[in-house]
């Protein structure tokens, strides 16, 4: 299993720079990569590796999770709330309904077959949406109307509603008594339930935070614990209290960022380089999960089905945004962003198969077909557009990221050493201020053309330096100034 792991970290990084240079989002090399060397084509992942990998993708997506509940800006929230849950759901509806119209006659199954196979295919992945999302986040693209959050919102809640019909269809066909109504209240319940678990163990994270001075990387391993921690409850609940994990994920990150945003933003610094290792391992998984010859066996009907149920999420999608203050080409975007199928397919499209139904590997094709046609071009759409679409906002405050991610700036609670002096400083306070441009000569115009910049107050905790312990400096720093580790450095202590 080591040199499995090797494999993925060397090849799924090579894929991700070529898939990069070629203008693409990373995640489609690294699909590929996890395609081809897979168990259904070269057999280069372990056996070992393939039995454990749903652990793995699981707490990969967990970390990126984690990181869309520290972007979650209350606010923003407030103002997409109404459309986010509408978009959860009436996408989806639209979608089960068009595959259930055509499904039958082109692929000779039954109407309740049908309906089982919408369910699977109405699921986005959130493994692809997420870290796209995120990355216009970071940017500030789209952050002024809310359009990220939106997306990142009804997604989530998405998944729940889907994975609840999926299950009520097939005890349907399985014969067993399935209460309707009582099925879809699970669906609030699940999502309610999540959220105040999440939310709970949120708080006392931040509560062991203020009251303990732990060093940032056992913080942010105490969040990716709670996380995982979500996510196994919810299947310890399962069949007793509805939960949903992943909403309760995000909502930990949410409650940390509402009570405290310097440590929020100290934790998903570090979150963002796991991510780096954990988007490797979820999309490579994911890939080779795909058995290609089972989506040959689905053909063009097959992808018939797919294109219908997609014209028809596309249309639901449109029209739940009818009332939102987005522009035709926002609401066209948000179409193509809620393209991307993966994760979920990839979890439930054998289920069917094991079940006994009878069109079970045929759905389990489609299924798989699905993931090969939308994740990619799913992807490459939502980065293009959203480069093109998308508008940064005159003041947007994820300008200072840009200072931040240039500049290589520490944050609240970190020390640092300055170079030259071998002083050693913390930092006790941050905050992000427009200041007047210094390279602006004349006054007037300097007054009111301003830019961001990261106020930083700095301690002195030098022992070695009695006369200057405990004396306090600040520092402003904008794009125009050098990188901070010219003259300091980071102390990545535990």
């Amino acid at each position: 299993m080591a040199f499995s792991i090797a494999l993925i970290i060397i090849i799924g990084l090579t894929a991700d720079y070529l898939a990069r240079y070629l203008k693409m989002p990373g995640l489609i090399g690294m699909l590929l990569v996890g395609v081809m060397a897979g168990p259904y084509l070269l057999n280069f992942i372990s056996p070992e590796m393939m039995k454990v990998s749903g652990d793995f993708r699981m707490i990969a997506l967990i970390v990126i999770l984690l990181r869309a509940g520290f972007e979650l800006n209350r606010d923003t929230l407030h103002q997409v709330g109404k459309s986010a849950l509408i978009m959860s759901i009436l996408p989806a509806i639209f979608e089960i309904f068009g595959i259930w119209l055509v499904a039958p006659g082109w692929l000779q199954i039954t109407s309740l077959e049908a309906l089982i196979l919408g369910s699977i295919l109405a699921a986005v992945s959130p493994a692809v949406v997420v870290p796209l999302m995120i990355d216009f986040m970071d940017q500030g693209r789209g952050v002024k109307k809310g359009i990220p959050t939106l997306i990142l919102g009804a997604s989530a809640v998405d998944d729940v509603f889907v994975i609840v019909l999926f299950t009520v269809f097939l005890g349907m066909y399985g014969g067993s008594e399935t209460n309707l109504y009582a099925k879809l209240a699970e669906i609030p319940i699940s999502i309610a339930t999540g959220i105040i678990v999440g939310l709970i163990a949120g708080y006392v994270l931040y509560l062991l935070f203020v009251n303990y001075d732990w060093r940032p990387p056992k913080r942010t391993l105490f969040v990716l614990g709670a996380g995982i921690t979500l996510t196994w409850l919810e299947k310890i609940l399962h069949g007793i209290i509805p939960m949903a994990g992943l909403l309760g994920v995000m909502a930990i990150g949410f409650i940390i960022l509402e009570k405290s945003r310097p440590i929020a933003h100290l934790i998903s610094q570090k979150l963002k380089k796991i991510w780096v290792f954990a988007e490797l391992l979820l999309f490579v998984l994911v890939g080779a999960q795909v058995n290609i010859q089972v989506a040959w066996k689905a053909g063009l009907a097959g992808a018939g089905v797919i294109l219908v149920g997609l014209i028809f999420r596309s249309t639901g999608t449109y029209l739940s945004l009818l009332f939102t203050p987005f522009t035709w080409k926002e609401r066209l975007f948000c179409v193509v962003a809620y393209i991307p199928k993966a994760t979920v397919q990839a979890a439930i499209g054998a289920m069917p198969l094991a079940m006994g139904v009878a069109s079970g590997e045929l759905i389990l094709a489609i299924a798989v077909l699905s993931i090969l046609l939308t994740a990619p071009l799913g992807a490459i759409g939502i980065k293009h557009m959203g480069n093109r679409i998308l508008d940064h906002g005159e003041q947007s405050v994820y300008k200072f990221r840009d200072i931040r991610e240039k500049l290589g700036l520490p944050h609240v609670g970190e020390r640092i050493l300055n170079k030259k002096t071998s002083g050693v400083w913390k930092v006790i306070e941050e905050k992000e201020v427009w200041i007047p441009n210094p390279l602006d000569d004349n006054k007037i115009q300097r007054s009111k053309t301003k830019i961001p910049a990261i106020w930083l107050r700095l301690w002195n905790e030098n022992t070695l330096q009695q006369i200057e312990r405990g004396k306090t400096i600040s520092i402003y720093y904008s794009h125009q100034d050098k990188l901070f580790q010219d003259d300091w450095e980071i102390l990545y202590d535990s």
